[in-house]
């Protein structure tokens, strides 16, 4: 019997027996997070203008509030709905009608129409005007704009709401399948999906993005979708996940080989063929699905190199303002001798991070979470073109290690199926 059989038979066994469950933060642990994030609020209020200051002045009243209660408090529910109201609905409501056009929802929206009538979400040379112009993201990314495109108005035309929802339904399917149990036979484990996907979607590393329309938590949550199901031994349902990603933002790239060789240590050298293979053609596949002509000409694939590859290395007339003063940033401003100085630092960073997950692999996918983080941050402080919100990646694979327990017999809580699990949780 293989290593995937027996970890499922023993999970079997382990969930009939009741001693899986793992026991959610106290109230007043979860009152200290609250504060943080309200803490981290307050800041951006104050030090930050426009759509930001309006998520934080909105967040900062939730938190505060959560917090509160959670600390003063014995229930759970209204605490967590004002945190999730806070920081999530109420600005994300309010910015839909309040600015209508972030340049990611342009972005999304123009390229979906383009795609639409020509097939392809990238202009080409001759209009890519200025730096909103141009579309950085894979072509399944344009997904979220199809419903304006197609006609929609209003909120729900809206990218951000799409890009929401789908948030919220991967965020509540990672967490189901970390679940011990079946949702159906146990109380405990609907409990502890639900107030883990309310977390999650309230923390800033979610609920900030998504209110301001930036693309980056659907891909964040494929990720962590996929780590849930490789840690599950799934791995070719993991290279479906993955490649979903894969054809939204390249940034997702990155997870295919770490989770490759994971599979090759921890299950079989089989599995990771199957699932590196899995990733791979599937992502060929619905990027060639999603824009069937993308790469019919050799203007489009001049187009596809100027969108995917110059833009996002900064390499082409029009630049993005989006730019954080990190050292790739720093040094890359100061001239030729800089722009080759970045790219030789970053080709070592890439040699050093291969060379580390070869010689000591990953050996589970909270492993290979933790890997993926350092690989993350290190890409993102030497790449001339990123900004500080893109360690929200690094950040949420730490917190998916945080918020979820690969079974382990000597934590198990013998906790009955049909029983609360949390105290004070009556509501």
């Amino acid at each position: 019997m293989n290593t995937v059989s027996v970890a499922g038979a023993e999970g079997a066994q382990a969930a009939a027996a009741g001693q899986v469950h793992e026991i959610w933060p106290g109230r007043r642990v979860v009152a200290a997070w609250f504060g943080a994030f309200a803490v981290y609020a307050l800041a951006l209020a104050v030090f930050t203008g426009h759509a930001d200051r309006d998520w934080a002045v909105w967040a900062f009243g939730g938190y505060a509030v959560a917090a509160m209660l959670l600390w003063f408090g014995t229930r759970w529910v209204l605490p967590l709905a004002i945190a999730i109201g806070g920081a999530l609905v109420a600005p994300l409501l309010w910015l839909v009608n309040q600015v209508p056009a972030t340049a990611e929802v342009l972005v999304i929206g123009r390229s979906a129409t383009y795609l639409l009538k020509y097939g392809t979400p990238y202009l080409p040379s001759s209009q890519l005007l200025d730096w909103k112009s141009y579309n950085p993201y894979l072509p399944v990314m344009e997904i979220f704009g199809l419903p304006r495109s197609a006609g929609l108005t209003g909120v729900l035309g809206d990218p951000r709401i799409w890009v929401s929802v789908t948030t919220i339904g991967l965020l509540a399917a990672t967490f189901l399948v970390m679940s011990p149990h079946t949702l159906h036979g146990c109380r405990s484990c609907r409990r502890q999906v639900a107030m883990l996907t309310v977390f999650a979607l309230a923390s800033p590393l979610i609920a900030f993005p998504l209110a301001l329309g930036i693309t980056d938590p659907p891909v964040i949550t494929l990720l962590c979708l996929t780590l849930a199901l490789a840690s599950r031994g799934k791995m070719v349902w993991a290279g479906v996940v993955l490649a979903i990603a894969c054809a939204m933002k390249s940034t997702a790239w990155a997870a295919v080989p770490v989770l490759a060789i994971m599979a090759w240590v921890e299950y079989a050298p089989r599995v990771a063929a199957r699932f590196a293979t899995t990733a791979v053609a599937a992502t060929g596949l619905l990027a060639l699905l999603a824009a069937p002509d993308a790469l019919a000409t050799p203007d489009d694939v001049k187009a596809v190199k100027q969108n995917l590859i110059d833009f996002p290395l900064g390499l082409t007339k029009h630049k993005t303002p989006a730019q954080s003063p990190l050292p790739g940033h720093l040094i890359n401003e100061l001239g030729t001798v800089g722009h080759w100085a970045v790219i030789a630092l970053m080709v070592l960073a890439v040699v050093a991070f291969a060379a580390w997950i070869l010689l000591r692999p990953p050996r589970d996918a909270r492993d290979a979470a933790w890997r993926l983080a350092v690989g993350y941050s290190a890409m993102f402080i030497l790449d001339p073109t990123t900004r500080f919100g893109y360690f929200v990646y690094p950040l949420a694979l730490l917190g998916w290690r945080a918020l979820t327990k690969i079974h382990d017999p000597q934590r198990a809580v013998a906790t009955p199926p049909g029983e609360p699990l949390l105290a004070g949780a009556a509501d």
